[in-house]
């Protein structure tokens, strides 16, 4: 009602009610539609995080039994589990330390990356060799600056070490302790005074009002990233070795307690991979940069017996309503019932036989038994050797392709997927390669 507002001014009284109501009108249809839309974003990522919970509880339940949770609750460590298979490399679980340390609440943390705990000052060749730690499989431990959510700065020793199935060898997750370090006083007034030039000089230049002033306080800027090498230097901590034998009894206290609720579901996980585990084909490396790839697909190895699946995409368990532990190892035909057709089944075999591309349109089952008509496309992807060490196999289904969509065509979207599969696949075999010679 503030929005219409009567003038006493004879004839224009009327005018200028009917201009000042259509003000109002088209404000608050102005401010209806942005409210609609902000709803419709927080509905979407709503569902994404449900999604993406229903993928993280079977991350734990797939391999360890309910208690499991209780028990990493009862440990005083400062922890996290995160698991490569799922896109994003996502925490799977935070200890209550951790939280402290942190400041961050569980559900703040729970389906996020590690890098909302990175900043500015965050060291980026310790990212790199992290990321390359993963890639490999491998333990790494160093001094990383980390930030709280109230954006405050510490120094802590970076522990990660990954978590092998014992039947098939391959990483299902990752555990990073985190023992924060004690810093000297000196370190600590050098940060206060690197805070205060970066914040009183960009309070110098929301408050400048001159573009002469402007252009003096961004020249004092500039001596402050200058400044910011220097101090990196000097903050760098080395963990003591108290410190580092805290972090090495946290991994042994969380892999106790992990291989403990594994052997109660029979899908025992280890520290080490076993020699005599079926290594799987899939690195983590290849896991995660399959898992930025957001279409239906799965991945089988024409290698094994049986030419199991060895990857399954996010989107294609949301699809079929299996867990992944459902899929890994078995064979596609498990997606066919009753009704499927013989003639489509052995389309996909002779294409197989002859190393070629197909494209198939066939009645699949989800988990349910409910069926859906299943626009498939099958391609071999070959390594760097150019040898085809996989065969992706990119489903989608029939009512959304012969639906209303904007955008890339269903066909486009299966070829620009294998695309991708095979960038993924020919890179990282030849940096595999690349690596051992």
């Amino acid at each position: 009602m503030n929005n219409l507002r009567l003038s006493r001014g004879g004839g224009g009284a009327h005018n200028n009610t009917v201009c000042t109501w259509d003000l109002g009108f088209h404000h608050h249809r102005h401010q209806y539609t942005e409210g609609t839309q902000k709803h419709t974003q927080v509905m979407e990522e709503q569902g994404s995080l449900q999604q993406i919970g229903g993928l993280i509880e079977s991350s734990f339940n797939s391999c360890y039994t309910s208690w499991v949770y209780e028990a990493l609750d009862e440990l005083e460590h400062n922890f996290t589990i995160t698991d490569p298979t799922i896109s994003g490399h996502p925490i799977v679980f935070a200890s209550n330390g951790f939280l402290k340390m942190t400041g961050y609440l569980k559900d703040e943390v729970i389906g996020r990356n590690g890098r909302i705990f990175q900043g500015p000052r965050t060291n980026r060749r310790s990212i790199m060799e992290i990321r390359e730690a993963i890639r490999e499989e491998k333990n790494i431990s160093m001094s990383l600056l980390n930030y709280k959510k109230d954006g405050t700065p510490f120094w802590m020793l970076f522990h990660l070490s990954p978590i092998f199935s014992k039947h098939d060898g391959r990483v299902i997750h990752f555990v990073s302790v985190q023992i924060p370090i004690s810093r000297r006083k000196a370190n600590s007034e050098d940060g206060n005074r690197w805070q205060e030039l970066v914040l009183g000089s960009c309070r110098r230049e929301v408050c400048s009002d001159t573009v002469m002033e402007l252009a003096r306080c961004r020249a004092l800027d500039s001596f402050v990233d200058t400044d910011n090498r220097v101090l990196e230097r000097e903050e760098l901590c080395e963990a003591s070795d108290s410190e580092k034998g805290k972090a090495l009894t946290a991994i042994g206290s969380i892999m106790s307690v992990l291989t403990h609720y594994s052997e109660l579901t029979g899908r025992l996980v280890c520290g080490n991979r076993s020699n005599s585990a079926v290594i799987c084909s899939l690195t983590s490396a290849l896991n995660i940069s399959l898992g930025r790839i957001k279409q239906s697909f799965v991945l089988t190895d024409p290698q094994l017996l049986n030419m199991p699946i060895v990857y399954a995409s996010d989107a294609f368990l949301n699809m079929t309503g299996y867990n992944r532990q459902e899929v890994l190892g078995r064979n596609c035909r498990f997606l066919n019932g009753p009704d499927t057709d013989p003639k489509a089944i052995g389309q996909i075999k002779d294409s197989i036989q002859s190393n070629q591309a197909c494209s198939v349109r066939i009645l699949n089952y989800r988990k349910d038994r409910s069926s859906f008509w299943n626009f498939l496309h099958i391609s071999p992807v070959r390594n760097a050797s150019a040898k085809i060490a996989f065969y992706v196999c990119v489903q989608i289904e029939e009512a959304v392709k012969n639906g209303v969509t904007q955008g890339l065509s269903p066909e486009t979207r299966q070829l620009g997927t294998v695309g991708a599969v095979k960038v993924a696949v020919r890179t990282l075999s030849m940096t595999a390669g690349s690596s051992r010679s």
